[in-house]
């Protein structure tokens, strides 16, 4: 897999966090969610406009979701791939549309560096609609560790990093259903947008960058 490089930082030259947190502390924080435009693709005829927008963004928050699983050994395919900038989410219901070859190469595409947490899995459940070679993603876990934070999901790096508190209420929902339902879709494209902050964060990039 072909992954996004940046250089090691020594600690004169980073920030300080927490190494771990609480979920007590995490509770005292206040709620955090993407606030921009989300998009549901859901039909091919939107993916166009959709993939064209993409394409031209240098860096992306990146995400899955998959219908749960309650039995041992039973497993489902990705049904949504959540792929953000910091104020559009773009929500691609797989399970209908496939992975199609022009969002396959925006995932390919070595000049676009997408951001997320824990993304091996995510990408070998992608790897089994279509293969494809993963170009310039990198794992938020990996940079976490320059800076010593020892607590590394999602939720907790976000309370960290950022100090906000990031909803799990939707993540053992129906990701399949006929209908995604507001809650979903704002879970579905903060899970995303807030891999793209915590970089950013941790870069000291601004948002016009």
């Amino acid at each position: 897999m072909k992954s996004f490089r940046r250089k090691e930082y020594t600690p004169a030259e980073v920030m300080t966090f927490k190494n771990k947190i609480s979920r007590q502390e995490i509770e005292a924080l206040p709620q955090g969610f993407f606030q921009g435009n989300i998009h549901l693709i859901d039909r091919h005829s939107s993916l166009k406009e959709a993939v064209e927008f993409l394409s031209r963004q240098k860096i992306l928050g990146f995400d899955t979701e998959s219908r749960p699983s309650f039995r041992k050994g039973q497993h489902y395919a990705v049904s949504l791939l959540q792929l953000a900038t910091d104020h559009d989410a773009f929500l691609f219901r797989l399970n209908r549309l496939g992975l199609p070859p022009s969002l396959k190469k925006i995932l390919a595409r070595s000049s676009i560096l997408k951001v997320g947490v824990a993304i091996h899995d995510d990408l070998g459940k992608l790897n089994g609609l279509q293969a494809f070679e993963p170009g310039a993603f990198h794992d938020l876990q990996h940079m976490a560790g320059q800076y010593g934070i020892e607590d590394r999901g999602l939720r907790k790096l976000a309370a960290i990093i950022l100090g906000i508190r990031v909803s799990k209420a939707q993540q053992l929902s129906n990701w399949e259903g006929d209908e995604l339902t507001p809650a979903q879709l704002r879970y579905a494209a903060t899970d995303a947008w807030v891999c793209l902050a915590m970089y950013r964060r941790l870069t000291g990039q601004s948002e016009e960058e």
